[in-house]
């Protein structure tokens, strides 16, 4: 059974030549009727596909969402020989995602249907899951949600302090600071044993990011409570509560 939308199928033509309109002339350009004709389609088509303009551009986010995630996983190492790398990577490849295609990477950030919020969950998965392997090699100075907040701010400024700064003006630079910054604030220079480090923090957070789903070992408000302890142990070190 084909998918809805299959290399010849006329939504997917259509919401093809909408991202070509959109990265050639922005929003403005992605008119139903300019959509319809470069499709080689009547613009009721679009209506009775997408139901407006607002419902094609939707199926546009989608459209680049299902790329973006496309490019993530196949950059996916599941077991990286050095973890902060692969954090880099990961980081850089968003960055130029978002700098090369700039008006769709503007209007996935805008998308709320369902299908847009899925593929964003299904990317921040991966990015929890870097953010999980550096955890257990004992590489985080910090704790886990903090750092995907971290890697996910600077790479979101990062894009939006490059178009917004005049061409003439922009200085590739601004994107390798930034990213040595956010390397440097939630990775250490070589990974914390337990044993080597003043305080409980780095032993939480490797056991954390260890602890299993689905341990059979504890119920699950076991694993909440324990979880609990841990997030609070490898926020702050450990250090006492008034």
């Amino acid at each position: 059974m084909a998918t809805r939308d299959s290399t010849d199928s006329p939504r997917r033509r259509i919401v093809e030549a909408a991202v070509e309109l959109l990265e050639n002339g922005g929003p403005d350009a992605v008119s139903t009727r300019a959509v319809a004709a470069a499709a080689g389609m009547q613009p009721p088509a679009i209506y009775r596909l997408f139901g407006d303009k607002d419902g094609l551009l939707e199926a546009v986010a989608e459209h680049g969402y299902a790329q973006f995630l496309e490019r993530k996983r196949a950059q996916l190492d599941p077991d990286p020989q050095d973890p902060v790398e692969e954090l880099r990577r990961g980081w850089d490849m968003v960055v130029e995602f978002g700098v090369s295609r700039p008006e769709l990477f503007a209007v996935m950030n805008r998308a709320t249907g369902r299908g847009s919020d899925v593929a964003h969950r299904a990317g921040l998965e991966i990015l929890h899951g870097r953010v999980r392997r550096l955890a257990a090699g004992g590489w985080l100075r910090v704790d886990e949600e903090l750092a995907a907040q971290i890697i996910q701010a600077t790479g979101q400024g990062a894009v939006i302090t490059w178009h917004s700064t005049a061409a003439d003006r922009r200085n590739p630079a601004l994107l390798t600071v930034l990213r040595e910054s956010m390397v440097a604030a939630v990775t250490r220079a070589e990974p914390a044993l337990p044993a080597a480090e003043s305080g409980p923090a780095a032993a939480a957070r490797a056991l954390c990011a260890a602890l299993p789903d689905d341990a059979d070992v504890l119920s699950d408000a076991e694993q909440r409570l324990l979880r609990e302890w841990l997030t609070r142990l490898a926020a702050d070190g450990g250090a006492p509560h008034a």
